[in-house]
């Protein structure tokens, strides 16, 4: 197997500028790719100096239903300073709480996906 990493991940919404700005403006995330095509706009968004992206499918593309993503696990330096933006933001955050790989927190976007933040322990 030569698999280097994973390019994308389809995150479904049903407003796709109202997910731009929550994953711009309450995440941090910068815009990968914002480009018209044929089958609908191609929105991509990641975390400064990220390797796989996330791709805000809009309604129609793809047969994807908005919110029913689940465990999308994005890593932080600080969880717990993240959930008090969140919180600050409107989010509704559940946690953080101790795990024995790290502390996180649960949240979910505009369209219900679950998104989790973990600070990983220190190994």
């Amino acid at each position: 197997m030569t698999i280097t990493h994973a390019s994308f991940v389809t995150l479904p919404v049903t407003d796709q500028d109202r997910a731009l700005r929550f994953y711009t403006d309450v995440l941090g995330f910068r815009v990968a790719a914002d480009l018209a095509t044929p089958q609908g706009r191609w929105l991509q968004v990641a975390p400064e100096g990220a390797q796989t992206v996330f791709t805000l499918s809009g309604p129609g593309m793809g047969g994807f239903e908005p919110g029913t993503v689940r465990g999308i696990m994005l890593v932080t330096t600080d969880v717990d300073a993240d959930c008090a933006r969140l919180a600050e933001a409107g989010v509704a955050v559940q946690g953080p709480d101790d795990m024995p790989w790290g502390r996180m927190a649960g949240f979910q976007d505009p369209d219900g996906n679950g998104l989790m933040l973990l600070t990983e322990a220190a190994h």
